[in-house]
Parts: C-alpha cells; structure tokens; sequence
C-alpha cells in the first residue's frame, strides 16, 4: 500500500500523473491530494499541470481560505497539516468530523466566537497548542490577553513535532498563531518565566495555565548514563545520536523519534518538497508501463542508523497512532529495518546496552544511546500558589492532563474555554 494523503507524503505528490495525462484526454482534470497553500494550487494551474485544484480538507482547516488567498493575505490562512486526526480518523470512528487545528469546524453554530459581554484582562502563562488557541480565541472575543512564553519562541511541541521529517507542516500553523496574535493586538513576553507573585499583583482576572508537559522520569538502574537522553535533548536541543539506537516507549513521541533517527538529513521545506525521493522511497514508478505504478524494484528504504523500538505492553507496536496514519508510519520503520519489541521489561542500563527481558528471556540491546519517550507529566508549578492566593485559574492542554499529547484535545479546551 502507498500512502496518497498523510503528513508525510509531499505536498502534490501526484501531480505529475494530472500533467502527464493534460495533453491524452479532451477533458477538464483536476489535481488533488496534498495541496494546501494558494501558491502551490495557482503555480499548478500555471505550469499547465492541471486545469482546476481540488481540496477538501484545507477548507475544515480554514473555511476563509479562498477569500483570504483572494484577499492577498495568505499568512492568515491556518494551513491543513494532514495529521488526519479530527478528520478521516474521527470519520472512520463514527465520529463527527473536525478539525485538529480548527476545532470549529463542524461546529460553528454549537462553538460560537461572539463578543464578550465584559471585557476581562486575562493572563495565558504558556504559548503552545492549547495557550495560543485560548488567547486567540479570547482576543476575538475582545479580551485583554498578554501571553508568558519561557522560551525564545511561541509553537511549544509543535516545535519538535516540526522537526519530525514529514511533518514540516506543523511549523505552518505556529505561522498562523503568530498572524493571529499581531493581528489581534495580543501581548506577547518571550523568554518570560512568569511567576505566581507576578500574576497576582498585575491586576489579572483570570489566569490561563497552558505551561504543558515535562517527560516522566524513568525509574530504571542506570538511567542517569551518560548514553540515556530524554525525546527532548533529541528534538529539541539536537543532541548528537549514536548508530546505535534503542527508543524506550512505543507511543506517538517514541513513533516521531524513530522517524527522526531512520532519516538522513533534517526536516525539508515543505514548500519545495522532494516528490522523486519520496516516490523512490514508497517504490512509486512515473512510467506508467508499470503495473500500478509500482518499480519494479520495490521501495528503497534506508536508516542511517540501526533502531530498536520497544514498549512494555505485549502487544504490537503503535496500536494507539491514527487509524488513517498509523499503518504507514509503521510500514516504512520496518522496511528501514527497525525493530520492534513488545512486552519488554527493562532491568538496567549499563555500558553494555540496555538489559531487558522478553518472553522469559534476558537480553542486551547493544547501543550508544537509549532515548527516553516514556509518557510524560503535567507541568503546573504555579497552581497552587495562585490558587491559594485567590486567583481564579484554569488548567488547559498537557498541564490540565499529561497523557499521551494531544494537541487536538489541548487546542479544543482552549477553544472552547475561551468562547464559554
């Protein structure tokens, strides 16, 4: 199977085949699949590579697409990222279909955005998901909204998530939270670690906590060994990695970080992206001589490392990852040979590797670095000390609840609190 819609395949990835056919058929055709951006559409039915563009999920993304690409202000637009998960896998579920990243759509007449009745200044300690979709929204709403941003730049997770090769995309939505914010006057402090006295004193009616998540810590012997890194120190610091690699913990983050490390090079530019390399990859052959398109040569994956991938549960891995996503991301680490290890128990680390034992059977996974994903924690150090102190407080996103992240649950809460 190829996959033809997710994040990771190309914008217009089959393109060619509507170019290819412009000149066979006396016909109108229209290009579909992975088309997002204005520019992208308009260059081509300019180059003669189809006669109309076809989109349907950039529309739940953003309803005002066409007007504001019409409008000439295309920086406004809140680009469709292809995660698939509020739409075709809500679809496939019997769910109402939405929006990751336009937790509106579908519901516009149930969650309107309607101006406020009193005017509150409300202070949002954390620019990620769920912070930046609360001060959006409440700045619409007509709000007085200062963000507090500890690090050097807004987009929280969506920072390493951007990072993960074939999800560059994510990095168009911190583009639209930014427009947003200039757009709607809202008070931005970078590299400003608020504090609860801080809070308390600058005359806030409410506080937003949308201070996110910190990995768990691993309660394993040897875990503090110079080899081990968090996901963190990997995505998001660039640590350097070993060829030798063993990921602990098989859940999305654990998924991205294997994807990551199997890949050669860094995150592309998803405005120019490289369609040949992926099409070689999946074994996509442009002749059509081919039966279904298909190379004869098959798919021509490589890691540039050797990964093993492992989890506690005795279950196959990745079992909690899109239903529309989920069989592609694990199709191509195994043909780029990751391993992947269900219903480990993990006994130490040492400078042997990492011990474990499977099925009754101890082993050592030979490795220079073990990278840790084992779930993570909320992280809500102001809240007591406001709550104490009178102030009326919400907990949104991964500070409200940790899990597995969910950034279409934390860009819903903040929806939806802000609208209430």
């Amino acid at each position: 199977r190829i996959p033809t819609i997710m994040h990771s395949v190309p914008r217009g990835a089959f393109t060619w085949a509507t170019a290819r056919m412009m000149d066979k058929v006396g016909i109108p055709l229209i290009a579909s699949n992975r088309i997002n951006d204005p520019a992208q559409a308009e260059a081509l039915i300019a180059n003669g590579s189809a006669h109309m563009v076809s989109m349907a999920r950039p529309f739940l993304a953003d309803a005002d697409f066409v007007a504001k690409a019409k409008a000439g202000k295309a920086e406004e637009i809140n680009t469709c990222i292809a995660c698939n998960q509020g739409c075709l896998d809500y679809i496939f579920k019997g769910k109402v279909c939405t929006c990751l990243v336009n937790p509106r759509a579908c519901f516009e007449t149930e969650l309107e955005i309607e101006p406020a009745t009193a005017k509150k200044k409300i202070a949002v300690v954390g620019a990620g998901p769920g912070g930046l979709s609360y001060a959006i929204t409440a700045a619409e709403c007509g709000h007085d909204i200062t963000v507090f941003e500890g690090a050097d730049r807004i987009g929280g997770q969506f920072n390493m998530a951007k990072a993960i090769p074939g999800k560059e995309d994510y990095g168009e939505t911190i583009r639209y939270w930014d427009a947003q914010i200039k757009r709607l006057g809202v008070t931005l402090k970078l590299n400003h670690t608020a504090t609860a006295a801080e809070l308390q004193t600058a005359g806030f009616d409410e506080v937003i906590l949308a201070t996110g998540v910190r990995p768990r810590a691993l309660d394993l012997p040897g875990i503090d060994h110079a080899m081990v890194l968090s996901y963190v120190d990997v995505l998001q610091h660039g640590e350097a990695v070993g060829e030798r690699v063993a990921i602990i913990g098989a859940g999305g983050i654990g998924f991205d970080v294997a994807e990551f490390l199997s890949h050669d090079g860094g995150p592309g530019d998803p405005a120019k992206p490289d369609i040949d390399r992926w099409l070689r990859e999946w074994g996509v052959d442009r002749d059509p001589g081919h039966d279904g398109g298909l190379s004869p040569d098959g798919p021509a994956m490589h890691s540039p490392r050797q990964i093993t991938l492992l989890q506690r549960k005795a279950q196959s891995l990745g079992r909690g990852l899109g239903m529309t996503t989920g069989w592609a991301i694990r199709a191509g680490l195994q043909m780029k040979g990751v391993e992947m290890v269900g219903g480990a128990t993990y006994r130490k680390i040492d400078d042997q590797g990492l011990h474990i034992t499977v099925d009754g059977e101890d082993r050592v996974v030979a490795v220079d670095n073990v990278v840790v994903c084992a779930g993570q924690e909320e992280l809500r150090d102001l809240h007591n000390d406001l709550v104490t102190g009178g102030m009326t407080v919400h907990l949104i996103g991964g500070a409200d609840k940790a899990g597995e992240l969910d950034a279409l649950r934390a860009i819903e809460q903040g929806t939806r609190l802000a609208a209430a």
